[in-house]
């Protein structure tokens, strides 16, 4: 263990008070995988998540530059060496993984990699990961094995928590989605009551309006001022249910966190590959946020579902005193000039009010072939 830059109790202490800082699934992944690579003192490590479809759901690296990972493309496939941990749910400890019979090579933009171990995670009998390592950084005799037994172990332990990490954390963000879907849930029986009565009685003094008008048009005055009263109250019932409806979790942790989690869970829902990037912002007004919110997520809804999109990109960078919101997709694309001609993507239209309703302004870049961004810029205040 001489090559390791902390070793024993402390390195092990440290990397789960790491994992168990963080309650979003994709913060978690990060984290176990680069406590895995300090740890053992590796060059590269991994953890694949599987999805149901022979592919992985998620899949993070370690000591691989953005540039590189982009290169080498789409997510790997259940196959090989990371297949047989899924399926046979044990360690392999490889002194050369391109020399397994199994090994099935890598795309060209792929590192080399020699030494190889591997084990599963697993939350009791179910496997719901693959964990990684290779190129152990140390003397390796007549091509051995760096990677030790006693490495092994510290992995199965690493291995062990990070399972519970985990599941903490799925658990975390359904609990959270819970709670959204049962406030919206309260916040719709309730409008539905409030506005319902109001109506209710719009309708009824309407009707009496109209049955006096000839023979007491006084009375009915009266019943039509009444109309009026009962016309502003639906009006705030309406206002301060929409106000109410704003996401909680723009209050709870900000848009930032907020977009960042709407974009992992729509990463891990959809085959394309959606991220989230973000540079200097900071809070902005809440009609604001909500109204970047909004749009975010129709930009993406449109992207996911029909656009053919297999890439797409969120931005939000500060610009002044205020933000800049992009969605970028590299789907089908279409004609801006046709659709505004032709009345349809509603969804546009939509996105222009929210962002002219608080002072921003929406721009469309599309063609045929070549993609979409949506870009949203507001004030700042």
């Amino acid at each position: 263990m001489s090559h390791r830059p902390s070793s024993g109790l402390a390195a092990v202490s440290t990397a789960l008070l790491a994992m168990s800082r963080h309650l979003e699934v994709r913060d978690v992944l990060k984290t176990i995988v680069a406590s895995a690579r300090e740890l053992l003192d590796a060059e590269y490590a991994a953890l694949g998540v599987p999805d149901d479809h022979g592919g992985f759901a998620q899949f993070v690296v370690d000591g691989v530059s953005d540039a590189q990972w982009k290169a080498i493309g789409p997510l790997p496939r259940q196959h090989g060496i990371l297949a047989a941990m899924l399926r046979d749910a044990r360690t392999e400890r490889l002194a050369d993984v391109r020399k397994d019979p199994r090994f099935e090579g890598w795309p060209s933009a792929h590192p080399d990699m020699s030494d190889f171990l591997g084990l599963p995670i697993r939350d009791g009998d179910e496997v719901i990961g693959a964990l990684f390592l290779a190129n152990k950084r140390c003397p390796k005799p007549d091509g051995s094995c760096g990677f030790t037994a006693e490495d092994e172990e510290l992995l199965s332990i690493l291995a062990q928590h990070a399972a519970i990490a985990l599941t903490n954390a799925r658990l975390y963000e359904r609990s959270r989605e819970l709670t959204i879907a049962e406030e919206r849930s309260r916040l719709a029986h309730e409008l539905h009551d409030a506005v319902s009565q109001k109506l209710f009685s719009l309708r009824l003094t309407a009707q009496a309006a109209a049955a006096l008008v000839d023979r007491d048009p006084s009375r009915a005055k009266g019943e039509l001022q009444q109309v009026a009263v009962l016309a502003a109250e639906a009006a705030d019932e309406l206002r301060a249910a929409v106000v109410e409806l704003r996401p909680a979790a723009l209050d709870e942790d900000g848009l930032v966190n907020t977009l960042r989690t709407h974009v992992q869970v729509l990463d891990r829902a959809h085959s394309a590959k959606v991220t989230f990037d973000t540079c200097g912002t900071r809070a902005l007004p809440a009609a604001q946020e909500e109204a970047l919110l909004r749009v975010a997520q129709e930009a993406l809804h449109n992207a996911l579902r029909h656009s053919g999109a297999d890439q797409v990109d969120v931005v939000l960078a500060r610009r002044g005193p205020g933000a800049v919101l992009s969605v970028t997709d590299n789907g089908k694309g279409f004609e801006p000039r046709s659709v505004r001609r032709a009345g349809r993507h509603l969804g546009l239209v939509s996105m222009r009010d929210r962002a002219g309703g608080v002072g921003g302004k929406l721009t469309v870049q599309s063609a045929p072939g070549k993609g979409t961004t949506i870009e949203m810029e507001v004030p700042g205040g």
